[in-house]
Parts: C-alpha cells; sequence; structure tokens
C-alpha cells in the first residue's frame, strides 16, 4: 500500500497463544501472524483486548511487541493497541511500537471503572500526547468495554483538531448509524471508519460507508470477499459471501468471544493450545463442539493452515 493512501480492508485481531500451562508460546505467535498473512489480510493488529491484552504484564507486551513487527517485517502493517488510563504510560508503549516499526497506533479513551469519568478535554489532551509521541496514525476505538461515550460531534472534533487521529472503529449498539453520521459530519478528516465487534455487522457497516474492518483472526479468508464484493459494487455476491458466514460469526460473537479463534487454531495445528489466562476460563466442551461444527461447514484457512 502506498505510504499516501489510507489504510482500509480487513486488520483483524491477532491472538496471543499461551502453553498449557499460560506462559506466553512464542513460535506460536510467529504462526498465528503467518495464517493471517497467508489469508491476504490488508494488516494485522496485535494486543488488542481479543489479544488478551488486559492478562499480559509489560514485559510481555513489550516482548510481543518486538516479536510480532521482526516477524511480520513490512510484510503488512501492524497496528499495536497502546491504550492505558495513564497518559505517559499509553505514550510510551505507542513510542516504543512506532520505534520498531508500527503503522498504526490504537487507543481507547482512558477509563478505569464506572467512578472514573474525564471530561471530553482531558480525553482530547490523552489523544494528541500519545499522537505526539508516537508520530503515526491514531485508531480510536469506540467500543461500550471503556464506559465512555464518545459522541460523534466529539470524534468529529478530535479528527479536525488532531492531523494523526484520523481512524475511528466504531463497536457500539448502531454502529451503522454512528458511522454514517461520523462520515457526514466529518467530512475528509474522516480517513478511516472502520467497524469492529467480529464483523457481526458488516453488511450494514459496508452499507454506511466502512472501509475497514477489524474482526477477530477466526475466518479472515472468507469475510475478504465479502469487502471485495461490496467495494466492486458486487452488492448480491457480497450478501451471498457474508450469509456463509453470517452463524459461525454470529457463534463467534455471542457464545465465545475471544475464544473462537483460538479453539479454531489450535484445532488446525495454527497453536498447540488454546489455553485462556485465568480469570478466563476454557470453552465448554459442547460450546467447544457447536463451534467447530460450524467452523467445518465453511472450512477457514485457520481450520486447517497447520495440517
Amino acid at each position: 500500500m502506498a505510504k499516501d493512501q489510507p489504510y482500509s480492508g480487513l486488520f483483524p485481531v491477532a491472538p496471543t497463544p499461551f502453553t498449557e500451562t499460560g506462559e506466553i508460546d512464542l513460535a506460536g505467535q510467529r504462526r498465528v501472524l503467518d495464517c493471517m498473512i497467508d489469508q491476504k489480510v490488508d494488516g494485522i493488529c496485535i494486543l488488542a483486548n481479543y489479544s488478551e491484552q488486559f492478562l499480559l504484564s509489560d514485559d510481555e507486551r513489550a516482548q510481543l511487541t518486538d516479536l510480532c513487527l521482526e516477524h511480520v517485517a513490512d510484510r503488512v502493517p501492524v497496528m499495536v493497541t497502546c491504550s492505558h488510563f495513564s497518559t505517559e504510560i499509553a505514550s510510551a508503549r505507542a513510542r516504543h511500537a512506532a520505534d520498531r516499526g508500527a503503522k498504526l497506533i490504537m487507543l481507547m479513551p482512558p477509563y478505569h471503572g464506572a467512578g472514573i469519568k474525564l471530561d471530553e478535554a482531558s480525553i482530547q489532551e490523552h489523544f494528541a500526547r500519545v499522537a505526539d509521541a508516537a508520530r503515526l496514525p491514531i485508531m480510536v476505538q469506540d467500543a461500550p468495554l471503556s464506559g465512555v461515550t464518545l459522541s460523534v460531534e466529539f470524534l468529529v472534533r478530535l479528527a479536525q483538531s488532531l492531523p494523526l487521529v484520523r481512524y475511528f472503529k466504531i463497536e457500539v449498539p448502531g454502529t451503522a448509524a454512528k458511522l454514517r453520521e461520523l462520515i457526514e459530519k466529518g467530512g475528509d478528516a474522516i480517513e478511516g471508519p472502520f467497524d469492529g465487534e467480529e464483523a457481526i455487522t458488516l453488511m450494514a457497516d459496508l452499507d454506511a460507508g466502512a472501509t475497514g474492518v477489524m474482526s477477530s483472526a477466526l475466518l479472515p479468508d472468507l469475510i475478504c470477499p465479502v469487502i471485495q464484493h461490496h467495494r466492486a459494487g458486487r452488492r448480491q455476491e457480497a450478501v451471498k459471501a457474508y450469509e456463509r458466514i453470517l452463524p459461525l460469526i454470529n457463534y463467534e460473537n455471542r457464545q465465545c468471544g475471544l475464544r473462537a479463534t483460538k479453539a479454531v487454531m489450535a484445532q488446525g495445528k495454527v497453536i498447540k493450545s488454546d489455553h485462556v489466562r485465568h480469570p478466563l476460563k476454557a470453552l465448554h466442551p459442547a460450546t467447544r463442539d457447536g463451534l467447530l461444527e460450524l467452523a467445518r461447514s465453511i472450512d477457514p484457512l485457520a481450520l486447517h493452515w497447520g495440517k
């Protein structure tokens, strides 16, 4: 992708594989990245919530940032999630990622429990300082997890006042409506309107003007055709491709969460274990069986990549 072109397309989130005893599986992490790149993704996001970033130590984060960026080696752009309530820590994370070759930084607004609320001026300054530290494009993650309401008007002000804050991952109830309003009110300042939440509302979001998608790494090879057909104006082909994969995406979103990708990748010998760190719990065997049944019916590459 040319440097002067906005980032767009499919940027799935890479899971963090662990051994059965909970250590980071470094060889497995490299295999995860290779499996994703083999699916012709447009980029990769690391250290996101679906990477279990909230269960990693600071040293582990730094180690994974270094490993992933070195291993990907600019084969695709890498986005590094650097969210933290502390502006200093988020800035240090972003600077480290930029120094190692990251192309974008993703940030949630600063949050820490329901009782600590920041005003918009403080949130804007947080984004400004992190952007200044990294000197890279910033993706604002607008997700219910933070408990922070980011209005369209505020997001537009961010984009218009902070030139590096120009990508927006919207994954709230009514994502399509918010994306449409954001694009209408923000105009050219909204360089990258993305959706997320495992692409469960993908067609509506593409119709609303989303130019990028941040799914999990469960089935990128089967999401790519939906985006490509839609971009080319082949709406019926896009609908058909999406109808085929939606049951699995729904099962992932509603039943499994971040454990779905790990279960499929373990079944496909991409990684050795689908272990998640406590206090997360492993999938119930019946839930895993239901997931794999749906996966086998559409055969994503991750289900057999390592066999």
